[in-house]
């Protein structure tokens, strides 16, 4: 008989029954469906990116990509002004911040992040056994860089923060960046900063002058490639060599051809890069309106999606009347932000039949 439960079997690892997993987003095969769940780019990506992927799958796929990715490594230096050297990819950024966690942060010591955060971080603080001390938010929901600094005077294994924060998306200005740098000079400081291209200030200036900043970027948000799964981080020489030792311990080849081929496409279209980002942010100005009209406190954005909860009605049960007419958006059980939804931001079509879902929704429950 199949075994059905890893708590019946002796055949799991003991650290495999200790898990707790990452919960994605739901992803439903529901028809005119409204996805603002998980964060995606309402828009598809540059017609530059398809064609590069066209043209890559026509030779060449029976060989192994380039383990370096150097065209793309190139593409991306050149891009934030780096050289090749100060730049590290991976499988998205989900793989390059695992990566991260396990080169830079199993110091036997606790590493520090905000208590409400992408929760990915303490999934791999439990696979890597790295103990966790949570800094709590502000109760307006912003980052206390001072709050990092340890009160019996301890040593940490390191700091990580999303920049903007996620599900928040309230951003911190680069000057409370260097703050962390300097408050914690001995140990990395890990800045994500998938949704930064949405307003964010990133800290990729910054990487010259501090050798503890590692920043990690997504191209599945603002460059729209969510499906094509490339991440990277740049950050001083000593730091890329290391997650290359891990990366090389792991999987020699984590991007494919096609992926580096769209990729490195994707940065050459500037053009369509700006106008996109810019249309999602001014989609945003709009819907923060509407969404206040409607009753809801808005948090101050910086990236793409808003963090919401209404003034009197209860954020499952809203959830839960959008979802039946087709619209989703994320809530989360967790304490603090039980309350809150997380609505990306979509098209200026989605978003008007997320208001209108709304209307009826917020009517029915009134």
């Amino acid at each position: 008989m199949e075994a059905t439960s890893l708590l019946y079997t002796s055949y799991c690892s003991p650290v495999v029954g200790q898990l707790v997993p990452y919960v994605p987003g739901e992803q439903p095969k529901i028809d005119n469906l409204v996805k603002l769940n998980t964060n995606e780019n309402p828009y598809p990506p540059s017609p530059r990116v398809i064609a590069a992927i066209q043209a890559a799958a026509q030779q060449g796929l029976q060989l192994y990509p380039d383990p370096e990715a150097t065209a793309l490594r190139q593409t991306i230096a050149a891009h934030h002004g780096l050289a090749p050297k100060h730049v590290f990819l991976g499988n998205g950024s989900d793989e390059v911040l695992a990566h991260a966690f396990f080169a830079f942060f199993q110091h036997r010591c606790p590493l520090l992040m905000p208590d409400i955060s992408y929760s990915f971080y303490k999934v791999y603080c439990g696979l890597y056994n790295i103990p966790v001390e949570t800094v709590p938010l502000t109760p307006e929901m912003r980052l206390d860089v001072l709050a990092y600094v340890r009160a019996d005077g301890g040593s940490v294994a390191g700091v990580v923060i999303a920049n903007p924060n996620a599900p928040t998306g309230i951003g911190l200005p680069l000057c409370q960046i260097e703050e962390l740098l300097r408050l914690h000079p001995q140990r990395v400081v890990l800045v994500d900063e998938a949704y930064v291209d949405f307003g964010g200030e990133s800290a990729m200036a910054l990487i010259a002058q501090y050798p503890n900043l590692l920043v990690v970027h997504t191209l599945s948000k603002s460059r729209s490639l969510a499906g094509l799964r490339v991440g990277f981080a740049c950050g001083q020489a000593h730091l890329i060599e290391a997650l290359e030792r891990v990366k090389n311990s792991f999987n020699s080849y984590p991007l494919d051809r096609l992926a580096i081929a769209g990729s490195v496409a994707a940065f050459d279209d500037q053009a369509y890069f700006d106008e996109t980002r810019r249309a999602v942010m001014h989609s945003r100005e709009g819907l923060v309106l509407a969404l206040e009209d409607a009753g809801f406190q808005v948090l101050p954005s910086q990236a793409n999606f808003v963090f919401v909860r209404h003034s009197q009605l209860d954020a499952a049960a809203i959830s839960a009347g959008l979802r039946a007419q087709g619209v989703l958006v994320r809530h989360f059980k967790q304490p603090r932000i039980e309350q809150y939804l997380r609505i990306s931001i979509g098209t200026p079509a989605q978003c008007d039949r997320l208001l209108q879902a709304l209307s009826s929704v917020l009517a029915d429950l009134a």
